[in-house]
């Protein structure tokens, strides 16, 4: 019986399909990028219109050769690669190698691995499109030309191991940007004033109504203008004058405030929200995402994909999957968290609208079923997807807020509450942003009336300093390049993932900050590369790429256009840049085999020690870092921080190999009080808790004060 084959990208999707489809169909998977320019050469004729050299790469023949013999014995080929521009190469590459041709309706895609899906792509091929591929070609020719041209210069002039990237360079620029900034940042003084007031109540209330409610109020201005006191001189004066002033309430103002639902999650949405609330890089995050895109085996029903497409900047939502999700908060929340009509959310003018937002398959795989299924960090990310999509559909939370004018002398005070009054959409989702959870708590103020009385307890005036703009996160470094059109969702991770493994940018905490190699090589991208590095040039490139799958541009005339001036960059910079010595730090650790002071290097999980008589003395070890705790196991070594071969950070004792402690949480110095046993730290710094390492005690401290 003659089949058809379909090609996919990974087993797991394509142990996915095979659920739906019957046995007229075998289901391959192609790994990936089957041809790719050689990693050993340029691979680009810029002589000849930039004319790629496309190779299959290295270790894929036995697949190519199983794929040619399945195609050659199939009915018909199918090539079912993710629904992007790469998908698109990909479904490119495997035509042109299978014989297939150009004008066959070949190409099916998949923006959700469902049966429906499934089965609707089978009956709707179409030919593959050559403007999406001349894209994907038009990006990967420029990037390997910036990339295998800049970076041997870089190799020549400064250190080998270097590198340079159209995205990659103009990222640690920003992240160079900001720490200049920081540096040149002054801060300034200034003063807050803020009084503990409580109401004089009248004789005509009874004993029972006089409990006095202390609030706070923070000075708000003169009559006609708002105030922000500059020096303690300045505050001294204005509590001189309030010496003798009288307190009364001289305006309250009422009111509600909406707090609309988030739309749902777009490729850069969600590695912001996964780096604040779950900790996660944007390389892991889009890592446990395409595991969740392709497919996860679920006890009983076999491999289900749970989540629909993840590259998107779309924030569109099918009509189907609204009235699902409208269905599923009505029975479990009621009428009232359903809004009046569907919530519809804009995307970006560049968004591509073909695809969803990143949204749950099947609604009836809540989180909670799927514990026993799902690895620890795919349930969280799942559990983050799921909420957000359902609380997308949801109405508005409502607070009641009040804000208190209190007349003293010439000067007001203001005291503001609020208490929410309709959890609407934050009955299932709770926002965040770069610095915590958003804190809805109810503010709770007296019940007072304008022109009454109030009382001082005390005065607490303070001394604050302006601050300097906060250090990129991974979080608002991808915000702030979806922002200035630098990039695409595809490219945040590897971009990020890049320009810290080449030791240009390191990780403080969650913070990303240049090193001096960063901004060194950024000073010279600058100074030779002006265009390069130039923000606008770079976004309005990604707007070009855009066209070109528009079909408004040729990718090679693209090509040429920006060919001929980065030569003449190239030639400059290759003439006028002297060779430059970096110097390494050294350290007061003494190489035990041979006796040199070891250097400081930086490698891609971070800084450690080498003997800098490489390649005579090949010695290496870790930096340790020790943390203000007693090992619990030995109590004579202190907790230091380890790194494991793949880079993730544990906790050791000092003493090691006599004392062998590990731990992949933060040891702290208390004792659980229920078994004795030690404590340890979990969470995200947002949501950060102290439990008993013992599991069979489970005790948890919830407020606890960080100690290291």
């Amino acid at each position: 019986m003659s089949q058809k084959l379909v090609i996919v990208e990974s087993p797991a999707k394509a142990k996915t399909i095979k659920r739906f489809l019957g046995s007229g169909y075998v289901v391959e998977a192609s790994m990936g990028h089957i041809r790719d320019l050689p990693k050993s050469q340029l691979g680009v004729d810029t002589e000849n219109k930039f004319e790629p050299k496309y190779i299959t790469i290295r270790g894929k023949g036995k697949l190519l050769a199983n794929l040619k013999k399945a195609a050659k014995n199939a009915e018909k080929v199918l090539l079912a690669t993710d629904p992007d521009r790469e998908g698109e190469a990909i479904s490119w590459h495997l035509a042109h190698i299978l014989g297939i041709d150009e004008d066959e309706p070949c190409r099916i895609e998949l923006y959700e691995i469902t049966e429906q899906a499934v089965k609707n792509a089978i009956l709707r091929p179409r030919t593959i499109n050559r403007n999406l591929v001349d894209a994907q070609q038009a990006r990967r020719v420029l990037d390997r030309v910036v990339g295998y041209k800049i970076s041997p210069l870089l190799w020549r002039k400064v250190r080998r191991g270097l590198s340079a990237g159209r995205v990659q360079s103009v990222a640690t620029r920003m992240i160079c940007d900001r720490e200049k900034e920081i540096q040149e940042f002054k801060p300034e003084e200034y003063w807050t004033l803020k009084g503990n007031f409580f109401p004089i109540l009248s004789n005509k209330q009874s004993d029972s109504d006089k409990e006095v409610q202390i609030f706070e109020a923070s000075l708000y201005g003169l009559k006609d203008k708002k105030l922000v006191p500059k020096s303690k001189e300045e505050i001294d004066k204005i509590l001189a004058e309030l010496k003798e002033v009288e307190f009364y309430v001289d305006k309250i103002q009422k009111g509600q405030r909406k707090k609309n639902a988030p739309a749902p999650f777009t490729t850069s949405t969600l590695q912001q929200e996964a780096s604040r609330r779950l900790g996660f890089s944007t390389k892991k995050t889009m890592l446990l995402a395409q595991q969740l895109y392709e497919g996860v085996e679920i006890k009983g029903e076999g491999s289900v994909a749970l989540i629909t497409y993840i590259r998107t900047d779309s924030t569109r939502i099918s009509t189907e999957a609204q009235n699902a999700a409208r269905d599923m908060i009505r029975q479990k929340y009621g009428t009232e968290f359903v809004p009046q009509k569907p919530n519809v959310y804009k995307s970006k003018k560049s968004a591509q609208d073909a695809h969803e937002a990143i949204r749950p398959t099947y609604l009836h795989l809540a989180p909670d079923k799927l514990e026993n299924s799902l690895q620890r960090d795919q349930l969280r990310l799942y559990r983050l997807i799921y909420e957000r999509f359902l609380a997308s559909q949801m109405t508005p939370a409502l607070f009641q807020v009040i804000s208190i004018y209190i007349k003293a002398g010439n000067y007001i005070f203001r005291a503001n509450g609020s208490r929410k009054t309709f959890s609407g959409y934050t009955a299932v989702y709770m926002e965040s942003n770069d610095e915590a959870i958003n804190d809805d708590r109810d503010i709770d103020l007296p019940i007072l009336e304008e022109g009454q009385l109030l009382g001082l307890k005390k005065w607490d005036p303070e001394q604050h300093f302006t601050q300097p703009p906060s250090r990129y996160t991974e979080a608002s470094l991808v915000r702030a390049l979806e922002e200035m059109g630098i990039g695409r969702p595809s490219t945040y991770a590897p971009t990020i993932s890049t320009i810290l493994s080449r030791g240009y940018v390191s990780r403080q905490g969650k913070t990303l900050v240049p090193t001096e190699l960063g901004m060194l090589v950024n000073d010279l991208m600058m100074e030779y590369f002006p265009n390069i590095m130039d923000y606008q040039f770079t976004a309005e490139m990604e707007q070009k790429l855009d066209k070109i799958e528009e079909g408004q541009i040729e990718w090679r005339s693209l090509l040429e256009e920006f060919y001929g001036p980065f030569t003449k960059y190239l030639e400059h910079a290759d003439k006028s840049l002297e060779k430059i010595e970096i110097q390494d730090e050294v350290s007061d650790v003494v190489c035990e085999n041979c006796g040199r002071n070891m250097v400081v290097k930086t490698g891609r999980y971070g800084k450690f020690l080498a003997c800098p008589g490489f390649p005579e003395c090949k010695n290496t070890k870790p930096i340790v870092e020790e943390i203000d705790v007693i090992c619990p196991k030995c109590e004579k070594g202190s907790v230091v921080i380890r790194r494991s071969k793949r880079g993730r950070k544990f906790y050791g004792c000092s003493r090691y190999p006599d004392c062998d402690f590990v731990s992949w949480d933060l040891p702290v110095k208390d004792k659980c009080p229920n078994c004795g046993s030690y404590m340890v730290q979990k969470g995200t710094s947002n949501n950060t808790k102290i439990v008993c390492s013992n599991k069979k005690c489970g005790y948890i401290y919830k407020s606890y004060e960080k100690n290291t």
